[in-house]
């Protein structure tokens, strides 16, 4: 009896003890599932997802978030890195002058002003105060590679002196001294490899200047004894590093053997400005007024910096002339703007600059803009009106799906803006016909056609008579071909309506403008209100366009122009 009891009593405590065991495996397992999914769900998390959950000032003070990705910056490792740099910074002084003399001699003399002969290194220390690094991040990027960013802060105490010969056989000892530099250095480890130290090659470039300051002196003597010597030099300086080292130019240094090719800086596309017109400008002569051009660039090396001609004695001058310009990244380059002031002989004075994010084009789409100029690119507070300059944009990345090419003039160089309206304003060309054609002889396709334009009405114009009224009339001339058409006089009416239509026969569409003045008829002059200047670019791609203008040099108003464009293209033949 005894035996049966134990039986049922051992199978009863055997089947309690498969039961918990089992309810306690499925409790682990579910455990197991719901950590899995929060740390998946931990993985996904962007940065605005943490600054959501919980705000910046509850995160300790050694967290930093980058405008990418979230890092963890450890302030007692920076202090750790600050401190073996400085430990070993006599031995990287040694080391790393003699280096940087060598390479940076080559980028001065390809920068050295015309004023001058000559311009070596006499002496080249870095000093004895090593630089401090203030940030780190790792950015976004691919498997293939690592990106980091190091923020640098060196108020140095180096010893260098620049041997300056100028033209005139003067031989000057010029000091750089009192350097100050604060940027942010960007490395990129790649490619990756399985092999020590893990990555190919190291690439490094200056991603942002945030702060470079120095002061040039002449040993023994003044540096001003020279006029332009100063200025001519601190943009020698400020342009070799801006061209030579600040993104998206690059070394390259290769760790392990192998083809790095890849990571060299190459071309990306072109861009193509027209330099319209400037308005307003300041003025900076004492007799007559300013002698304006202008100096554009995105990198400012001599052979890329492209210079308009000089317009006498005008503060709204007219342009019209046509750049093109390599670009390597879109994402970070800008185009500069910068206006001066003729001087002659003397060192022609800065009216103002500009710049323009490449970033901000539509790649294959025309941009019109007018830029406000300021004294300093640098300075963000620059309130003072200083002009503006007017622009047009167009984007083209290589290898873009586009009807860009001309199939009239394969070997014929044309701009990327040209080739974009000569190739819509005429699709009656047949390939194989083109080709046998090119093959004996060039052509260049003129866009030529008819310009008709109705001056339809005029808005808010200023009073100009004494009765306060205004007898307007407007003129339109076509500037290459200096072709002029008027409309009436409408008597006494600040909002006239005229409704007129001209045709214009124009020969070369993309060099030509048309400019509408507005005048106050009166019985022995005319006395001018205002203007509006216009490209031809627009009404080309568009073929038919209505708008309203403002009136440029009046206090107000506005001129409602109706433009059509009619393509008559023909083909100029060349040997």
């Amino acid at each position: 009896m005894s035996f049966f009891v134990g039986l049922v009593v051992g199978i009863v405590v055997g089947l309690a003890l498969i039961v918990v065991f089992v309810r306690s495996e499925n409790a682990r397992s579910k455990l197991r599932t719901d950590l899995a999914a929060t740390v998946a769900a931990f993985a996904r998390m962007t940065v605005e997802d943490s600054r959501h959950l919980l705000a910046p000032e509850y995160y300790p003070s050694w967290v930093v978030f980058s405008q990418r990705q979230k890092v963890c910056v450890c302030i007692a490792q920076l202090n750790w890195l600050n401190s073996h740099l400085t430990k070993i910074w006599p031995y990287v002084n040694e080391a790393a002058s003699e280096l940087i003399k060598s390479s940076v001699e080559p980028t001065l003399e390809q920068y050295r002003p015309i004023i001058l002969s000559s311009l070596k290194f006499s002496k080249f220390t870095l000093g004895t105060v090593a630089p401090q690094f203030t940030g780190v991040s790792i950015l976004e990027s691919d498997s293939s590679g690592i990106t980091m960013e190091l923020e640098m802060n060196w108020d140095g105490n180096p010893n260098i002196v620049l041997d300056v010969k100028t033209r005139l056989g003067v031989s000057l000892p010029v000091q750089v001294k009192d350097i100050g530099f604060t940027g942010v250095f960007r490395l990129i480890f790649r490619p990756l490899v399985e092999e020590l130290p893990c990555f190919g090659a190291v690439c490094y470039s200056l991603r942002q200047k945030k702060k470079f300051d120095f002061k040039l002196k002449v040993i023994g003597g003044d540096i001003t004894s020279i006029p332009g010597l100063s200025g001519a030099l601190e943009d020698t300086i400020h342009n070799a590093i801006e061209d030579s080292i600040t993104w998206p130019v690059r070394k390259i240094v290769p760790i392990l053997p192998g083809d790095y090719s890849d990571l060299e800086l190459k071309p990306s596309g072109t861009l193509e400005v027209k330099l319209v017109q400037a308005k307003d400008l300041t003025n900076k002569d004492f007799i007559g007024k300013s002698d304006p051009y202008a100096e554009l660039y995105i990198r400012p090396l001599r052979d890329r910096t492209k210079t308009s001609k000089i317009i006498s004695n005008d503060l709204n001058p007219i342009w019209n002339e046509h750049y093109e310009f390599v670009v390597e990244d879109a994402s970070t380059q800008h185009l500069y703007v910068k206006i001066y002031d003729d001087e002659g002989l003397q060192a022609s004075e800065l009216l103002g600059c500009a710049q323009v994010q490449l970033s901000e084009l539509e790649p294959g789409k025309v941009k019109d803009v007018w830029l406000k100029l300021v004294k300093d690119l640098d300075v963000q507070r620059d309130t003072k009106y200083r002009g503006e300059v007017h622009l047009e944009l167009l984007y083209c990345p290589y290898g873009m799906e586009n009807s860009f090419t001309n199939p009239f003039a394969k070997k014929v160089e044309m701009t990327t803006l040209e080739r974009v309206l000569k190739s819509s304003g005429n699709g009656i060309a047949d390939a194989a016909q083109t080709e046998r054609e090119v093959s004996q002889k060039k052509r260049e396709v003129i866009v030529r056609g008819v310009l008709s334009v109705t001056v339809i009405s005029a808005e808010d114009l200023p009073v100009v008579d004494l009765m306060g009224k205004a007898d307007p009339f407007v003129v339109l001339t076509m500037k290459k071909s200096d072709t002029k058409n008027k409309t009436r006089v409408v008597n006494e009416n600040l909002n006239p309506e005229w409704n007129q239509t001209f045709d214009f026969v124009v020969e070369d569409a993309l060099h030509d403008m048309l400019i509408a003045e507005v005048y106050d008829h009166d019985t022995f002059r005319k006395e001018y209100i205002g203007r509006c200047i216009l490209t031809l670019t627009r009404v080309i791609l568009e073929g038919e366009y209505r708008e309203c203008f403002p009136l440029d040099g009046a206090k107000s108003g506005r001129l409602n122009l109706s433009l059509k464009w009619v393509p008559q293209p023909i083909y100029r033949d060349s040997q």
